[in-house]
């Protein structure tokens, strides 16, 4: 057993110690519903999660998931893509999750592009509160994944140090460019 953690579990672990019951929260690519599930648990009975994905296919298999752990009322399912954000979130954010790439058991075709991802994580800096949490799984191993990367590490890089902390993890001894994460968190 390691007590290092891959990118994804590590996304979920630093939202843990940020999302509290009655916040609001964002899943921007919805995928399977993992990042939904575990936003809506943190959120509680009072808070609420607002969940994106551009594929039907995506949104079914997330209300499944949240019917069968009885959550479905704390989410709001949206069928656009992320970079719509703000026509659809007019409330503060507490968290804001990204899992890019392509939806796994879908088609390889369909991925978040660079553009409309930067897009969405600047609306999602416009939506958080001081304290928030802004975490970014990205997949530079796919195709059009290392662009995504590399327009991402350069957005983040140019966030004000007096407003964002903004940290880069990767496990780095592994083949086939396995995922990393960027996280941002809003101090002032």
């Amino acid at each position: 057993m390691t007590n290092l953690v891959k990118a994804v579990a590590f996304a979920q672990h630093l939202q843990a110690k940020t999302v509290q019951a009655g916040n609001i929260a964002v899943d921007a690519t919805a995928g399977k519903g993992y990042d939904t599930e575990f936003l809506a648990r943190m959120v509680g009975d009072q808070g609420k999660v607002f969940a994106f994905d551009i594929q039907q296919q995506a949104l079914a298999w997330t209300a499944e998931r949240l019917l069968e752990g009885g959550l479905e009322k704390r989410v709001e399912l949206i069928n656009a893509g992320h970079e719509q954000m703000l026509e659809h979130v007019n409330k503060p954010v507490q968290a804001v999750m990204f899992n890019l790439g392509y939806l796994p058991g879908g088609s390889h075709a369909v991925i978040t592009e660079p553009e409309t991802t930067v897009r969405a994580v600047q609306s999602a800096i416009q939506l958080l509160t001081v304290g928030g949490l802004i975490t970014i799984v990205v997949y530079p191993g796919h195709p059009g994944g290392q662009a995504e990367f590399e327009l991402l590490k350069d957005y983040t890089m140019q966030l004000p140090q007096k407003n964002f902390i903004a940290v880069h993890y990767q496990i780095i001894n592994q083949i086939n460019n396995p995922p990393q994460l960027f996280a941002i968190e809003k101090i002032a």
